[in-house]
């Protein structure tokens, strides 16, 4: 995509969505390189935060060499996407609805989540 292509891209988004001076939204990008807003800056309302460099992938060092690994949250992903692969929802609330029943079903699977996210290397958190 040309920085062209994404100025246009990001206008007709920040219109679509009635972002304005009292309709603030967050556009949340990766390192891209056509990621550059015009000279008068991104459209008004449109609020964009980076992800830092190599995200969602953490760089690891292992005993063998680099390697790279995804972080835990990132296994999760495949468990709030079995309720929505492959179906075509006729609304965006009728997606949010079944993301949140789903979410709220793995919320009472503690055990499912462990073995998807607790791994040797990752970094506890003790209070």
């Amino acid at each position: 995509m040309s920085k062209q292509a994404y100025q246009l891209v990001m206008a007709a988004f920040a219109a679509s969505v009635e972002a304005s001076q009292d309709h603030r939204v967050l556009v949340v990008e990766d390192g891209a390189g056509f990621h550059v807003p015009a000279r008068e800056g991104h459209p008004l309302g449109l609020e964009i935060i980076a992800l830092p460099a190599y995200s969602p992938e953490l760089q690891r060092l292992g005993e063998s060499g680099t390697f790279r690994a995804s972080p835990p949250v990132e296994r999760l992903w495949q468990l709030t996407d079995a309720t929505v692969v492959n179906r075509c929802f006729d609304t965006l609330d009728h997606l949010t609805d079944a993301l949140a029943q789903r979410c709220a079903w793995l919320e009472t699977q503690p055990d499912m989540l462990t073995h998807q996210t607790l791994f040797h290397w990752w970094p506890l958190l003790r209070n």
